[in-house]
């Protein structure tokens, strides 16, 4: 067995198939897209996640768009392979067996990057005890810290069961994996015989751990009531120990703790480091802007002009900015292949009539408020009539709400509304049960991206870069990483500045529509129809500026540099 893992990766959520439902949005299609980089540099990296055995959920939209939720029943062994190895945690007064499964991530040289997925359904553990690694995000707090136990605790001793002891940096790929250092701390303690825990422990793991902040939102950072954290966390002395230290305000806030305890600490865009150090004050935080693999998200009619035009443009995605001096005419056929691809599968399975001559925009993201899903329905009688004059128009939407996100639900309930009364006018469709898949069909085969997320709150986003490296121009707030990305007119096109969208006040949303309907009608939508090379030509330029840069081969490296091996 190779034990020389010097990087372990830990997120509660990885993307490594679109048939395996380990993943329920951009942060772990990013972890995904991350340890591909690393098998592709040869990095000495394992991850470590849940089996999520349930999935995040399959997602069922009826003839009104009411979501419903259904468990996702996938064949585990058909895609993974036993670890051979078991560890025990404690959770309150149980002792409870984690086993794992492997999962081989192959980089281009054949250098393998293994991902473990702990699971509990074991015999000999309690009922409740082995559905604790069924449901991503599911349950309540007590479940979810009770996963987080399993995560970073039970992750650090499958490590050990497995032989891998001599690991130089734990990533914690947000805060949900943090217990990871309460566990370390215990190892230290073990190996010194000190008697008790205590901060010391912790600056002595510090300098072992690095953290990645993902969100500015609330809900993406885990903290729990300290009589609950006492209550599941009550056999774990280095917790016990510290529990008046790294229980202010009487909770257990797991994002704080992995910022205590990592010595490199960044966020994922440049924007959004600035937003980080006035949400956690007194913290050194960095960026390091997130990318995608470019490999995986190229179509396959992309993946083809780029191996005759770029050759060895997989082992260096740098070569990408080559890609302006390709002809129009063979993006625009590549496009073209992408597109029919998507259209045939929307008509599908929406049975909407799509046409494949329509300027066709496409939104897809987690169904919530601030990403205002609706921002391009402020005034449907404006979009119809710049529909009529400028040039047919259809969207694609997908993308999945929480299932206790009422807000969420009824954006797509709304979007469904639209849909009826729009009718043949502007033909729309939701796409039910977004994935990789689906992700990588739209992506590729619409004609514009769209996304409108309520600044600061988009730390960095992807699916534009996704876009991008298809040759799809994005038309975006400017937030996260669009704000390094957007060279107006060149690349793509800018909604409004982050200075006037940084409140919330309805004012400013019609204020950002507008933008968005003045852009459309008066630049983007003419240009398709009448001035295809210009088009084009922002396409290429997509490619060539944002695929050669906003990918994971740059982000590792940085990571690397900064933040591993520093």
């Amino acid at each position: 067995m190779n034990n020389d893992i010097s990087i372990a990766y830990f997120s509660m959520e990885i993307g490594l198939e679109s048939a395996i439902p380990t993943y329920s949005g951009g942060l772990g299609v990013l972890a995904g897209d991350t340890l591909r980089s690393a098998a592709d540099a040869g990095i000495a990296m394992a991850g470590i996640t849940l089996l999520s055995r349930k999935g995040y959920f399959r997602q069922r939209l009826d003839e009104q768009g009411q979501q419903t939720e259904e468990p996702v029943h996938w064949p585990v062994d058909d895609y993974l392979l036993p670890a051979g190895v078991q560890a025990i945690v404690e959770i309150e007064d149980r002792r409870v067996r984690v086993h794992a499964w492997r999962y081989d991530i192959k980089g281009r040289s054949g250098h393998i990057v293994p991902v473990y997925l702990l699971d509990t359904n074991i015999d000999g553990n309690l009922d409740y005890d082995r559905t604790l690694t069924d449901y991503l995000y599911g349950g309540d707090d007590y479940y979810r810290l009770c996963q987080e136990v399993i995560l970073g605790i039970g992750g650090i001793r499958i490590l050990r069961a497995l032989g891998h002891t001599s690991i130089k940096r734990y990533h914690m790929n947000e805060g949900h994996p943090s217990l990871l250092v309460f566990e370390r701390m215990a190892e230290l303690k073990q190996q010194r015989g000190d008697g008790r825990s205590n901060t010391e422990h912790i600056d002595t793991v510090r300098r072992e751990c690095v953290f990645t902040t993902h969100t500015p939102v609330s809900a993406g950072h885990d903290r729990f009531p300290a009589a609950l954290a006492s209550r599941v966390l009550k056999q774990c002395n280095p917790f016990s120990d510290t529990a008046d230290e790294v229980c202010p305000n009487n909770e257990l806030n797991l994002t704080r703790l992995a910022l205590d305890a990592s010595y490199y600490i960044n966020g994922v865009a440049r924007k959004h480091r600035d937003t980080s150090r006035k949400l956690f004050e007194g913290y050194q935080i960095d960026f390091i802007t997130n990318g995608v693999h470019a490999y995986t998200w190229a179509s396959d009619a992309m993946r083809s002009l780029f191996d005759n035009k770029i050759p060895d443009w997989q082992e260096d995605n740098l070569g990408l900015r080559y890609a302006i001096s390709i002809r129009y005419d063979d993006i625009w056929q590549a496009h073209q292949q992408a597109k029919h691809r998507l259209i045939e599968y929307v008509n599908k399975n929406c049975n909407v009539g799509m046409d494949q001559s329509v300027m066709t925009l496409g939104f897809a993201r987690r169904a919530t408020p601030y990403k205002r899903t609706t921002l391009i329905f402020t005034d449907i009688d404006r979009l119809r009539s710049i529909a009529s004059h400028c040039g047919p128009l259809q969207i694609i939407f997908s993308g999945k709400a929480h299932p206790r996100d009422n807000d969420g639900k009824a954006l797509i309930r709304e979007i469904f509304r639209i849909k009826n009364i729009l009718n043949t006018e502007i033909r729309i469709a939701y796409i039910p049960d977004y994935d990789m898949a689906i992700a990588r069909l739209m992506i590729a085969g619409v004609d514009l991206w769209i996304n409108t997320p309520l600044p600061p709150l988009e730390a960095s986003g992807t699916s534009g870069m996704k876009a991008a490296i298809n040759g799809v121009p994005s038309l975006s707030v400017l937030d996260g990483w669009w704000i390094e990305g957007c060279i107006e007119g060149v690349t793509g096109w800018a909604i409004s500045n982050s200075e006037q969208a940084t409140k919330t006040t309805p004012p400013v949303s019609n204020h950002e529509a507008e933008i968005l309907y003045s852009k459309l009608e008066n630049i983007i939508i003419p240009m398709y129809y009448h001035n295809r090379d210009a088009y084009v030509e922002i396409m290429r330029n997509a490619i060539a500026i944002y695929g050669s840069f906003f990918n994971t081969e740059r982000m590792i490296s940085q990571y690397v540099t900064k933040a591993y091996f520093r």
